[in-house]
């Protein structure tokens, strides 16, 4: 497994650890950035590592190389100076350090490839850390409103449960039930106590009383005017015939004279 094989397999198990024990989205999230930083401080650290290998590996090969090139400059001083065995010796050495340094320079070159992907891996991680830094404010803002719109349909939802609203019109019918039987008791209260012959002529003397104010009230209106005049007249009518009933017979007691 490579190094951000190892680095985002960590990273994974954390969040889901803090995912899983959430409570508050805000401190999670701070937590995790945190943790972020803490794993990106590691893989700078082991990629450091691994570019001072790459860096030695380099130093390596060319000293071994330089190396090379002293042992061919010893060949042919012994050429020149006609030592062939000796020659053939540093030639020997020669082969020896410029086979190593090919080798070690090999090697360098796939160290030096890897370690450029490690840093191109870092800087993508590091620019992830930045993004969810951004990121994160929004990231709250929407987690309160979640939470905001949970608590409303909670609230919504408690206030669709029908029972206590059927619990309310049971005791408004209890209480209007109350009242009529209150309303019963007292007529049947009135019904079956005092004088009820007495309470007979108290509502026929009401209804006397209510014609005698009829009565009044007709004569403040002048109804009883046109009637009233009648029967006047129907007096005087009755006083001019006895007047004359009384004329006639004076002239009748004259005659006989």
């Amino acid at each position: 497994m490579g190094l951000f094989d190892r680095l985002s397999t960590l990273l994974r198990s954390n969040i889901n650890e803090l995912i899983s024990r959430a409570e508050n989205p805000e401190k999670m999230l701070n937590q995790l950035i945190v943790d972020m930083k803490t794993n990106l401080a590691k893989a700078k650290q082991q990629v450091a590592s691994a570019i001072a290998d790459e860096k030695k590996l380099q130093s390596d090969a060319e000293t071994m190389k330089k190396q090379a090139e002293d042992w061919e400059r010893r060949a042919m001083l012994a050429v020149q100076e006609g030592r062939d065995d000796m020659a053939k010796q540093a030639l020997g050495r020669y082969n020896e350090q410029m086979q190593g340094a090919q080798q070690l320079h090999e090697t360098w070159l796939r160290h030096k490839a890897e370690t450029e992907a490690l840093k191109l891996s870092l800087r993508q991680l590091n620019d992830k850390i930045e993004e969810a830094k951004r990121k994160k404010n929004i990231l709250v803002a929407r987690a309160k409103r979640a939470e905001a719109q949970q608590r409303i349909q909670e609230t919504m939802s408690g206030m669709s449960d029908k029972s206590a609203f059927e619990s309310f019109e049971r005791m408004t019918e209890k209480i209007e039930a109350n009242e009529r039987k209150a309303i019963a008791a007292a007529e049947i209260q009135e019904e079956f106590s005092g004088d009820r012959l007495t309470r007979q002529f108290q509502a026929l003397e009401y209804k006397g009383s209510s014609d005698q104010q009829l009565v009044a009230l007709k004569a403040r209106m002048g109804l009883l005017a046109a009637g009233g005049g009648a029967g006047a007249k129907q007096l005087n009518k009755g006083d001019s015939d006895v007047h004359d009933a009384e004329l006639i017979e004076e002239g009748e007691e004259g005659t006989s004279r």
